[in-house]
């Protein structure tokens, strides 16, 4: 993530640029305490790719209001902060879509709170665990960050089923009445041979569990936008746009359950 901040208060400005740093301490943070140079450097290219910018509203020369029009012009997708001591100046802030306002003093938690409720979110940083499903829209799965390949769509969907039990023990009869309304013993048998196999191959194989007429996953080896919601982190509450594992009629049921 690359953050801008920028105040014409060179106190001011160390004290955001600490609170900004404190708070996404992996973020690559350019200062300007300098207006006109700061409008330069996005005319010319040079800060227009920034995800944040932390504007101070009066900032001499040019100010924060217009360098936020010139970086949208440039970055759409660009979160427009503005931070002041002038109250008065939120409408104008406000007209520009910007995502949020901060009141000088611009503390840790300030930022924080601005941080959590991007107007654009930014990418989940990698958590560590090798899974990945992303079950908002079409269900999907990645393994240390390439798309998992299955041999069969069928066993994705027996997947895709036990992620959404969130590591319920589930049996035979109940999986194959969701995936095809009878029971095919046999056939489930052939998958879950086959979602052990693939997710070894890519050492992953604890967050499958198969005991004898007993299936579950292990939630907490699984990134999963699904549970985050649940756990109402910002990303992935706001990354919902009504759709969830679209492809499967049988996550209708919990659509209905969880999200309306």
């Amino acid at each position: 993530m690359k953050i801008i901040v920028a105040d014409d208060e060179r106190l001011q400005l160390n004290r955001l640029e600490r609170s900004v740093s404190k708070v996404v301490p992996s973020a690559e943070i350019v200062a300007f305490s300098d207006s006109t140079e700061l409008l330069n450097r996005i005319e010319s290219g040079s800060s227009a790719d920034a995800d944040v910018a932390f504007l101070d509203i009066e900032m001499g020369a040019v100010s924060g209001i217009r360098i936020a029009k010139k970086l949208q012009a440039v970055n759409p997708k660009i979160n427009i902060v503005f931070v002041t001591g002038f109250l008065e100046y939120a409408p104008d802030a406000f007209e520009l879509r910007a995502s949020g306002y901060v009141s000088k003093p611009a503390t840790e938690q300030k930022i924080q709170v601005e941080i959590d409720n991007l107007r654009y979110p930014m990418p989940k940083p990698p958590s560590g665990r090798i899974v990945c499903a992303k079950c908002f829209g079409y269900f999907d799965v990645t393994a240390n960050g390439e798309p998992l390949r299955f041999k069969r769509e069928k066993t994705k969907e027996l997947f895709a089923y036990l992620i959404d039990r969130r590591g319920a023990v589930c049996t035979p009869r109940e999986i194959c009445s969701a995936l095809w309304e009878e029971e095919k013993p046999d056939y489930l048998r052939q998958l879950t041979k086959d979602l052990r196999e693939t997710l070894k191959a890519v050492g992953a194989q604890d967050v499958f569990v198969a005991r004898f007429k007993e299936y579950h996953i292990v939630p907490e080896l699984i990134e999963c936008d699904f549970y985050d919601y649940l756990d109402d982190k910002p990303y992935a509450v706001k990354a919902f746009h009504g759709e969830y594992m679209s492809q499967y009629g049988w996550a209708e049921k919990t659509l209905g359950e969880y999200f309306y």
